[in-house]
Order: structure tokens, then sequence, then C-alpha cells
């Protein structure tokens, strides 16, 4: 299938070089979302190296690839569909990881036994446009995280259609499990940044915790 190739520029050495499809669906091309928390993680903020990483619904794989440059150990996860592309992503840029990178099918909602223990980061880009996949994916984190795992969610956010409806439905489940803190804008990439693009780190609530 045709594809054509998306250049991610790095602060460090060569670009990522991403391939994408001409035809396909919306996991085919590298979204803004997953530019802005791929560059997002180059900033820093959160220590990578020999952490282990899963990137949910991850497309290309270019922010759990940007991860395993910066000396983390990934698995990037999307469908069975998806797998060639992230594969062919993983082999164009693996001379410049760090870490390691592989890539797994894990459909949202079904076992996650083989991902376990929890990972220390969960990285997701733009994973919250279809409302049918909300119980699936909000039940896949609730038995991926544990007490330290940090869940980075990058989305963009969408005025048309029943797109503001199911960002505020996908929020108000988030909150009955997870504490979330909105990262300020000045915190990420001076350039890749966007006022309508925002990052929101997730942590499980302690059991303690009020409601």
């Amino acid at each position: 299938m045709a594809g054509f190739v998306r250049e991610l520029e790095r602060r460090a050495g060569p670009a990522l070089r991403l391939e994408q499809r001409a035809a396909g669906g919306v996991g085919c091309v590298v979204w803004d979302a997953a530019l802005v928390l791929a560059k997002f993680l180059e900033t820093g903020a959160c220590p990578l190296a020999r952490r282990h990483v899963l990137e949910l619904g991850a497309g290309t794989g270019a922010v759990g690839i940007m991860a395993a440059t910066l000396g983390a150990n990934v698995t990037v996860t999307d469908l069975e569909e998806l797998q060639e592309l992230l594969m062919v992503n993983i082999e164009n840029n693996k001379h410049l990881v760090t870490g390691s990178v592989r890539a797994k099918v894990l459909k949202w909602g079904e076992d996650v036994t083989e991902f376990q223990p929890p990972p220390d980061y969960i990285l997701m880009a733009d994973c919250i446009y279809y409302e049918e996949s909300l119980e699936p994916l909000l039940k896949t984190l609730r038995e991926l995280t544990g007490p330290d795992t940090c869940v980075l969610c990058c989305y963009e956010q969408r005025t048309v259609g029943k797109n503001p409806e199911i960002e505020r439905r996908y929020f108000e489940l988030l909150q009955r499990d997870f504490e979330l803190e909105k990262i300020p804008l000045e915190r990420h990439d001076e350039e890749y940044r966007s006022e309508d693009i925002h990052i929101v780190s997730i942590h499980r609530k302690h059991r303690n915790s009020p409601p």
C-alpha cells in the first residue's frame, strides 16, 4: 500500500522517519497530538531511561518510538491491522533507539495479562474520539495501571459534532478511578504546542481517597 514519510525532528541526532499510509483508518497517519506528546517527552519532564512504557492506540508508533530513543523499554500497542505499519516504523528507526521497542496487539477491553506487571508510564495520543470505545478503554486503563503508573494522555480538543460530549463523558468516567492534572502549556515543547492540544497526567486514586 502506498505510504508517505513524516519526519519528526529530535533535539539531538537525526529525525524520526515515520511512514504513514495514504489509505486506511485513523491510525495510519501521525496526528498533531502525537507530535505534541512525543516532543513533550523530549523536554525531560518525565524520566524515561530504563522505564517500562506502554503506548495505547499507537497508530504509527511516533510517541512510543520517541520514548525508546530516550532510553525507555517500550511496547507499542494497537489493533492487528496496524501491526505491519508499527513494525515498519520500528525497523526504520531502530538505529536511534537507546532503550528497546516492540509492537503487540492490544484490543481495548480484552485481557491484558501479558502486559503485566503495570508499566511505569502509559502513553496515549488522540485516543478519545469514538463513543463506543470509551468503556473498553477505561477498563483497559484500570487493569493496566498500578499505584505508581503515570498515564500521559494528549488530545486535541474538537468542537464539532459529538466530540465535546464524548470528551466530557470520558473525563467524567475517568475521574471515578483516577486523579487528573493538566500539564500547563508553558511546559510543552516551545515549538510543538497548541492552545487546543492538551496533555493530562493521570494517576490511580489511592484507595483511602474520598470518592
